[in-house]
C-alpha cells in the first residue's frame, strides 16, 4: 500500500537523510527531493552538495535546489509530479502556502519538540540548554506560520544518560518522528486522521544559534556549562580563550564530562593545532 503513496520531500541535512531512508525502506514512492543549493564548505571553501542531494542522486530521485521558492516555474514543476503529500524536515526555508497546499493531503512536518513548546529552528539544542528532560517529536500539518499548524501525531522521547550530546538526542527524535510518520501516513492520506489545533497561548520559541553563542566562561556554573557543551557539540561547538606567549588563543572543547557537581574538560583543539588533552594546556 505504501508504494502507492507518492511523496514530495523537502529537507537538507543528515537528519533529513535519516527520514528519507526510513520512508524509502517503508516502501513509499519518493517523487523528488527539494533541498538547499550547494554551498562552499571547509577551509578551502569547496562547493559542497547538501546530504539530502547526495541521497537523492544515489537513489536516482530528481533533485530541485531553488534559490527562491516563489518562482513560478519551480512551483509549476512541483505540480507536475502529482504527489499525494509533501513531507518536510529541516529544510531551511519558510515554505509558502501555494506550495504547501499543492498535494491533496497537504504537507506534513516532523518537528523536534512537543509543540507548541520550542517552535523554531533549534528545539533540540534548546531542550538540552534548558535541561528539559521531557521532550519529543510532533507531526503537524504545515501552514504559513512557523511550526503553527494543527497536530497530527506526537510522541515523547526520553534519552539516558542526560544530558546527551545534541546529535544523540536529535537522532533519537528524528528516528522516532520518522517511524511515527510512516505509521500514520496511510491513514492521513486516506483522510482518516483528525487534526488537533495547537494551544497557541502556550507557545514558546527558540532563538537562532549564532557561532558566538559557543563562547564559555569557565568560571560560570559548571552544570550550565556542561549543558552548553552537550547542546553545541556539533555546531557551533563550545570554546574559550587562554593567554599563551602574549596571545589570546581560541580553544575548542571536543570532550567533557560532569560528575559529582564538577565539570571536567577532557579534550580540546587549540587554535591552529590538533586535538589534545586539556591538561596539556594548563
Amino acid at each position: 500500500m505504501n508504494k502507492n503513496i507518492k511523496i514530495g520531500f523537502f529537507g537538507t541535512p543528515d537528519y533529513a537523510v535519516m527520514t528519507l531512508d526510513i520512508l524509502h525502506q517503508a516502501g513509499f514512492d519518493i517523487a523528488f527531493v527539494v533541498t538547499m543549493p550547494d554551498r562552499p564548505q571547509g577551509r578551502k571553501m569547496f562547493l559542497t552538495p547538501p546530504p539530502a542531494k547526495v541521497w537523492a542522486e544515489q537513489y536516482k530521485v530528481p533533485v530541485l535546489q531553488p534559490e527562491k521558492l516563489r518562482d513560478t516555474a519551480f512551483i509549476d514543476s512541483l505540480k507536475k509530479f502529482e504527489c499525494d503529500i509533501f513531507v518536510v524536515i529541516a529544510y531551511g526555508k519558510i515554505i509558502p502556502d501555494e506550495i504547501l497546499n499543492i498535494p491533496e493531503a497537504k504537507s506534513l512536518n516532523i518537528h523536534g519538540s512537543l509543540l507548541p513548546k520550542y517552535r523554531g529552528s533549534c528545539p533540540i539544542e534548546t531542550a538540552i540548554l534548558e535541561d528539559q528532560k521531557k521532550t519529543g517529536v510532533t507531526i503537524i500539518r504545515m501552514d504559513s506560520e512557523m511550526d503553527h499548524g494543527p497536530i497530527i501525531a506526537m510522541k515523547d522521547v526520553v534519552v539516558e544518560p542526560w544530558p546527551p550530546q545534541s546529535e544523540v538526542l536529535g537522532s533519537e527524535i528524528v528516528k522516532t518522528g520518522s517511524d511515527l510518520l510512516v505509521s500514520i501516513l496511510p491513514d492521513w492520506v486516506a483522510g482518516k486522521l483528525p487534526e488537533i489545533e495547537q494551544d497557541h497561548s502556550q507557545a514558546t520559541y527558540t532563538e537562532k544559534i549564532e557561532k558566538e553563542d559557543g563562547l564559555i566562561d569557565l568560571s560560570d556554573d559548571p552544570y550550565k556549562n556542561y549543558l552548553k557543551i552537550q547542546a553545541y557539540r556539533g555546531w557551533p561547538s563550545t570554546f574559550f580563550f587562554i593567554e599563551k606567549d602574549g596571545k589570546n588563543i581560541r580553544v575548542k572543547i571536543t570532550q567533557a564530562s560532569f560528575k559529582n557537581g564538577k565539570l571536567t574538560i577532557e579534550k580540546v583543539i587549540p587554535e591552529g593545532k590538533p586535538e589534545t588533552d586539556y591538561f596539556t594546556l594548563l
